[in-house]
């Protein structure tokens, strides 16, 4: 493929899961010749698995205890990954470049008060003007500032304090739909030249009661033991697993990462969201489109990284449609490892894509029954999302050489 100065390329990474903390320690995941250990959260919020947060110090990225102590759990998740991959691209300590550099985000609404929630709940059991209930007890239980610590674009705020990052800045909601809107959008202001250089990524925690009661109230969540992400048709539940993580990339024009000679993980080729109704084949036909651009690679040096939740009907169904519109390719459900993070499971994939098409990984297979091994290293990535309940993107990543 023909460069051009306006290509899209990524020239940092930033990586947290259960897995570790960082590249080297997904590098050695991609490369490791088999599938990793799965590292589950069983007994906290048994019936429900979770994939954990690693032990972190924060003040790798974080160094003023002040700033750690004043954010939540997902905001210094977000604020750690943005550091990575500012310092795995050489931006970290340059302020001039931070100061110019724009900032898209993809986040949830923060966190809440359990006990209030809980309280509410309660309450309403017991009387029936439940508006009224609702009204006494928003305005007398809860603490003033826990409305600031909902503010979705506190994390794009706490980047900015702590990392210098003080271009435009963007903050996407929406569920998975949001971090293929916040990595699109990156893409094409990159491609049109109105921007040079981008920080995305998004953040995730999992270890809540309230983010496992979203999947598990439309009977989503898989209850009891983990399973690998393809076989859990026969598990309890609806087969997804969340899992705390932060994903975030440092984006360039071929021309700006080229002047400072940055090292170049991977070319993004083409990116594209959508969303509609799914039923009667309409989500196959979303998704066959959305993998146009992919239909030219050769099959053989393609891992396809599927953001797939697990659960049973979609994931056969996307699932069938990858094996269908792209044969020998080789699927890796990564949810299986790493967990499903909702806002950051779309740039999630990517970092993973990325590190995978920059060591020429021979991925090996995360759910051994269902994936078949690579014949041949990695120089070409598709990377998927499938949104729980709406949403879906497709991103083709291809070897810089």
């Amino acid at each position: 493929m023909s460069k051009a100065q306006n290509d899209v390329v990524i020239t940092g990474v930033g990586i947290v899961t259960c897995q570790g903390v960082g590249k080297d320690a997904h590098v050695a995941l991609l490369t490791a010749g088999r599938a990793p250990e799965p590292i589950i959260e069983t007994e906290k919020f048994k019936p429900y698995p979770v994939h954990p947060l690693p032990e972190i110090d924060w003040s790798q990225q974080i160094a003023k205890r002040g700033d750690q102590r004043q954010m939540e759990n997902w905001q210094r998740i977000g604020v750690f990954a943005a550091g990575l991959a500012l310092d795995d691209a050489g931006f970290k300590e340059n302020a001039e470049t931070c100061g110019r550099m724009d900032m898209i985000v993809a986040a949830g609404g923060g966190e809440r008060d359990i006990n209030v929630d809980t309280l509410i709940v309660d309450e309403g059991l017991k009387r029936n003007d439940r508006e009224l209930l609702l009204n006494e007890k928003l305005t007398t239980e809860l603490r003033p500032t826990l409305f600031l610590a909902q503010l979705s674009n506190l994390l794009a705020g706490n980047i900015s304090i702590v990392h210098k990052v003080t271009g435009s800045s963007r903050t996407f909601m929406g569920e998975e739909a949001a971090g293929i809107s916040a990595v699109e959008t990156a893409f094409y202001r990159i491609k049109s030249g109105e921007s040079s250089h981008a920080l995305v990524g998004g953040a995730f925690v999992a270890e809540r009661q309230d983010m496992i009661l979203l999947p598990e109230s439309i009977g989503a969540h898989l209850q009891g033991k983990w399973a690998p992400l393809w076989s859990r048709k026969d598990t309890e539940g609806g087969g997804m697993i969340l899992g705390s993580a932060g994903a975030f990339l440092v984006l360039e024009s071929r021309k700006h990462a080229e002047a400072r000679g940055a090292h170049i993980y991977a070319t993004i080729d083409s990116i594209e969201g959508d969303r509609g109704n799914r039923n009667a084949g309409n989500l196959e036909v979303r998704l066959e489109r959305l993998l146009q651009p992919a239909k030219n690679l050769a099959p053989e040096t393609i891992a396809i990284f599927s953001g797939s939740t697990g659960m049973h009907d979609l994931a056969e169904r996307e699932k069938a449609v990858l094996e269908h519109q792209l044969p020998g390719a080789a699927i890796r459900g990564f949810g299986g490892v790493s967990g499903h993070a909702i806002e950051a499971q779309f740039t999630l994939g990517l970092a993973f894509a990325a590190l995978a098409v920059d060591s020429n990984a021979k991925v090996p297979p995360f759910d051994a029954a269902q994936e078949k091994p690579m014949s041949a290293g990695t120089t070409a990535a598709v990377v998927t999302a499938v949104g729980h309940q709406r949403g879906e993107g497709v991103a083709v990543l291809s070897a810089d050489a």
